[in-house]
Formats: structure tokens, sequence, C-alpha cells
């Protein structure tokens, strides 16, 4: 049923310097997002009914959950099961979830792919795979994410992945040394992010097997360690970039130069994303409406969620 093959793509050129830059977003409409006597929380994804998914690391075991917030706030624990990692990473309008997990016993660094589908989980390993991420699932169920055949699973090693009608297809972008694929719209666009040979990262879209880089402009590096963003219907992009050298984007100690920072692009218009007083902000993925989730680092350098509502 698996099958592995490449995107056959032309590269159509960079975004940067072509577009304007909008005004950092209004304050007063961020939430941050914390689960229960967690120490640390990200919000990964969001879909059309508002439900957030996410990861959280446990104050009670040290472990990594994943976690689904509702509308009205109310969070339940995603584990796959016999797992003591579980990241809940892309949730589409139906409620279907993709993440990553891994099971009691297996080294630190191995990672398999999921989709949680009305109660039901089901392994996402591309074929050769000792790392993969399910990180996005469109409305008609196609999913999105990054995999390695050797580790560690660093950006040199990774490939994009598409799972779609049961059958894998690898992205990579042309002449790059490492590729992730984030998202996917139910348009079929897809976003990612990939490193070249000068080891600088990229956000990519990929439309009808046709790429573009996106470059956040006066940016040193656009989404550095390709950790993810997200993309929505409308083709609104979200994702995160480095402002100044040296770029630590998800380091959460008391480092953080306060470089970090999340962007919105929308009709070709950029706009920086910044939690108010935080370290550092990253966006990661966008519903129709135009709501936005992320993370952000606190002043003591704390992770925690956040919702930006339109």
């Amino acid at each position: 049923m698996e099958r592995s093959t490449p995107i056959s793509v032309a590269v159509l050129g960079l975004v940067s310097g072509l577009l304007t830059t909008a005004p950092t977003a209004a304050e007063a409409a961020f939430t941050a997002i914390d689960f229960p006597d967690a120490t640390a929380t990200d919000a990964l994804d969001i879909n059309s009914a508002e439900a957030i998914v996410g990861r959280y690391v446990s104050a009670t075991d040290g472990n990594t959950h994943g976690y689904l917030r509702d509308k009205q706030g109310e969070f339940t624990t995603v584990d796959f099961p016999g797992a003591n990692f579980t990241v809940a990473a892309g949730i589409d309008s139906r409620g279907d979830i993709v993440g990553n997990y891994r099971l009691r016993g297996e080294p630190a660094m191995v990672r398999h792919g999921f989709l949680l589908s009305n109660g039901t989980f089901t392994s996402i390993d591309p074929s050769g795979s000792v790392f993969a991420n399910a990180l996005g699932i469109s409305r008609r169920g196609d999913i999105v994410g990054r995999y390695c055949t050797v580790l560690p699973c660093v950006p040199v090693h990774q490939h994009g992945f598409l799972l779609s009608g049961g059958e894998f297809s690898t992205i990579d972008f042309p002449g790059a040394v490492g590729t992730s694929a984030w998202g996917i719209n139910d348009r079929g666009e897809i976003v990612g992010g990939y490193q070249d040979r000068n080891a600088k990262s990229h956000v990519y879209l990929l439309r009808e097997d046709q790429f573009t880089t996106i470059d956040f402009p006066t940016a040193v590096d656009t989404a550095p360690f390709l950790l993810k963003g997200g993309i929505n219907s409308s083709g609104d992009i979200v994702s995160y970039y480095c402002s100044l050298e040296p770029c630590l984007v998800g380091i959460m100690l008391m480092l953080d130069n306060g470089s970090e920072h999340g962007f919105l692009l929308s009709d070709g218009e950029f706009s920086t994303i910044d939690f108010p007083a935080s370290r550092a902000t990253l966006g990661f993925g966008i519903n129709a409406s135009g709501d936005i989730v992320g993370s952000y680092h606190d002043a003591t350098g704390k992770e925690h969620g956040f919702l930006l509502s339109p």
C-alpha cells in the first residue's frame, strides 16, 4: 500500500523583498494557553471549530503528552497507547488529529507518526523511516509531515512527506539539504520548511507541484530549526523568523535574545506576531477564520501556548 516517490517541482522564486510588512498584531487579541499543572505548553494547530491541539510537559510524571482544547477551554490529554511521549500536532475540521509518539522502551530519538480518528489510533511510518512526525491534515484526510531514515533526525537528514489515498510521496525542495512539510489546506497547498547548503532555513509553499520560497523581509533566518508552521484554506501562512544572530529558537532558558518572532503572511503582506512582554514568539497554526496559535517564552524562559484572535 505504501510507495515512496519524489514530487517533481519547479522553483518559482523568492517571495522576500516583493512583499510589504504590516504592523505587529494588537496585544488585546492574545490569550495564553497553559495545560493545568504543566511545566511547558505549546499550541500547535487550530481548526474551524476553534479546537486546539498541542503538547505539554507534565509536572507530575515529567513526560510529554498531547492535548486537545475545545472552544470552551476544556482540556483532554491525548496519549498514544503504550507511549511515554506524545505530541498532537495537527487537527482538521472534522476533529481528526495527527501527531507523533515514542513507545516506552524505545530509544529517545525514535518517533512514529499517528492519526487519531473517531477514537482509533493508526501509526504513520513512511517506508524505511526511523523517525516520523505527522504535522498537518486536510479536511479530505491528506496528511503531511517529516521523516528521517537515519538518526539523529536533524534538519539535514529530513524529508517531507505527503500521505494521500494510502500512498506516501516524498517532498524534497530542489537543491535543499533537508525538507519538512508542516501543513496542508483543503486546496492541497502545502507549507513547509527547508535548509539550504549554507545552513540557512526558509519557508516554502508547494502549489500545483511548484515551490515558492518565503523569507520574512530583514530576517537573518526564517523558521530556523524547521519546527512547524501552518496554512489555512485562504492560503494565509504562519511561521516564525529570527531577526538577530544567534538564532536561539526552542531554547527555554535565559538565553533568548528577543530575536525570535512569529509572522503572518496574508494577501501579500507580512505581519510580525509578538506575545506581549515575551522573550520569543513562534507561530504554528491558523484556521479559516484567521485564528492563530503558537508558543511564547515569558521573562523567566517558561514556554506557553497562545491563541491570537483576529
